[in-house]
């Protein structure tokens, strides 16, 4: 008797991730590309997103557009200014033209923001000190935490205005919201703090705002830390019920889970080698030093192997029922067809992307091509000076010309 069980899906066929129809199942996952400039959108983040739609992704995602200013990361981030909107909807069109999908990833950096550069202290859910900005993250208070709430919601129905397909809300790498779900970093006790209840309530309010902004004109999408990857923060046994509670709340249309904290243990979701010299090499004089001396206590290494953040996106696969996209270790079509045997619906790949951005092309030209990326990690201190890998000769103008008006599109 033949079995009518179907099997997994094809990942490189078309697919839906809610209210949008993808080519594929793969997509550009969120990597800080460094190319804004003063906030806006420059000839050079639309290449480098155009670059990835031709080479065959499904959808690209621009990492990263905060929702607020003083939720920057770095002073040209984008954010959700009426300067930024001609630009972003020239992004959006761009890709579109390729034949790909483009989300927009939201968010607040919270305590990993750059006071200096935003000219506002960085917030919190507690007062923290930040050992790379020497200075303390401000606790936010009820009406920051209000405003906060709009925000995302405001900056979900931007994107719609500005053509994006979906959106990715940042819930990981201990951002604001993903600082309030840590009970190292969250040592509140009104009802944003103790609990898993109280301390997810943020992260759930935020989402209901969010959705109830958008419904269904526009995917939603959840990143979600599994592990801080620090003694004492968030890890997997309260990250299951918070992805319950997002799923019984009807907020996302998929889950990606993450790891790390920008703030305390980068490299914990950067498997692979760790650069600290070239760390080192591109920060400010007062923390070059101190980075060459002391960088491995906090720039750790930790093995690569492919898929792998697999192990624990299978236990949140396993408790709940939402599409999930595998992000971790993807970079050929063996890493895709495992995701899709074990329940993934999307693959998100991010590195292997850098050095090769029409590897999705050529692996459906070629299933056993291998990727080139060596995990050397070397990419991750570009993106002060336009994300790119390191072994390519590409050449951005971010340099001598950088920002200048003819940089900016729209």
């Amino acid at each position: 008797m033949t079995s009518t069980t179907p099997g997994p899906p094809d990942p490189l066929a078309p697919a839906r991730l809610g209210p949008v129809r993808l080519r594929n199942r793969v997509v550009k996952a969120a990597t800080y590309e460094g190319l804004s400039h003063r906030g806006r959108v420059t000839r050079d983040l639309v290449d480098f997103h155009v670059g990835y739609a031709k080479g065959g992704v499904g959808m690209t995602t621009v990492a990263y557009c905060a929702v607020a200013k003083e939720g920057r990361t770095d002073r040209h981030q984008i954010h959700w200014t009426d300067e930024a909107l001609p630009g972003l909807r020239v992004l959006t069109e761009a890709v579109h033209a390729e034949g790909a999908a483009i989300s927009a990833q939201i968010g607040h950096a919270g305590p990993v923001a750059d006071p200096k550069g935003n000219g506002r202290p960085a917030l919190a859910p507690s007062r923290y000190f930040h050992r790379a900005t020497l200075g303390f993250a401000k606790e936010i208070d009820h009406a920051g935490i209000e405003r906060v709430k709009r925000a995302h919601a405001d900056a979900a129905k931007t994107a719609i205005e500005c053509g994006f397909d979906a959106i990715e809300v940042h819930l990981g790498h201990n951002y604001l919201i993903s600082s309030f779900l840590s009970q190292k970093l969250n040592r509140r006790t009104d009802e944003y703090g103790g609990s898993l209840e109280n301390r997810a309530r943020l992260a759930r309010d935020t989402m209901r705002a969010v959705r109830d902004a958008v419904g269904d004109r526009i995917a939603v999408i959840v990143k979600l830390n599994m592990d801080d990857g620090v003694p004492g923060g968030f890890w997997l046994d309260e990250a299951i019920p918070v992805a319950q509670w997002l799923e019984a709340d009807g907020t996302c249309d998929a889950l990606e889970m993450t790891a790390g904290s920008s703030l305390l243990n980068p490299m914990y979701l950067f498997r692979g080698d760790a650069p600290v010299r070239e760390f080192a090499a591109v920060l400010p004089r007062p923390l070059r030093l101190g980075v060459r001396m002391i960088g491995k206590r906090f720039i750790r290494e930790y093995p690569y192997r492919d898929a792998f953040l697999l192990e624990d996106a299978r236990q949140i696969r396993a408790a709940v029922k939402l599409p999930m996209v595998l992000l971790g270790g993807i970079t050929d079509r063996a890493s895709m067809e495992l995701a899709m045997r074990e329940g993934f619906q999307y693959v998100a790949m991010g590195r292997a992307l850098l050095r090769e951005p029409d590897l999705v092309n050529r692996i459906s030209a070629e299933p056993e091509t291998p990727s080139l990326c060596v995990h050397c990690n070397k990419c991750m201190p570009t993106n002060f000076t336009g994300t790119r890998c390191v072994l390519v000769d590409r050449t951005t103008t971010r340099g001598a010309d950088w920002g200048q008006p003819a940089g900016y599109v729209g």
